[in-house]
């Protein structure tokens, strides 16, 4: 995808089942600094909640969603990567959400 900056965030459903699905994010610092800490942000397009969430803290208020670092993997050196992952509920179509994402 495309991306501004120094931070990308690719965004893809790893399984899916009848109303659920298991989704993936990995951060990634394009920038010639490492990053302190991250946030991720996107909004649900059509009815998906998560209900857990591992290598990240999330805070949601209706289909907006924030997802920023946990305390182990807020560093990430200049090109690198990390990953945080979650289980979600949906009702109809899991339509895939645009993510942004900005070092801290």
């Amino acid at each position: 995808p495309p991306h501004t900056g120094d931070c990308m965030a690719v965004y893809r459903v790893v399984n899916s089942w009848q109303d659920g699905f298991q989704g993936e994010v990995t951060i990634m610092n394009h920038g010639s600094t490492p990053f302190a800490g991250w946030t991720a942000t996107w909004t649900w397009p059509s009815g998906q909640s998560i209900t857990q969430i591992w290598n990240a803290t999330q805070n949601s208020s209706g289909s907006a969603v924030t997802v920023s670092n946990a305390s182990w993997n807020g560093t990430i050196a200049p090109e690198g990567t990390t990953t945080f992952g979650f289980l979600a509920s949906t009702t109809g179509t899991n339509t895939l959400p645009t993510v942004s994402c900005a070092r801290r």
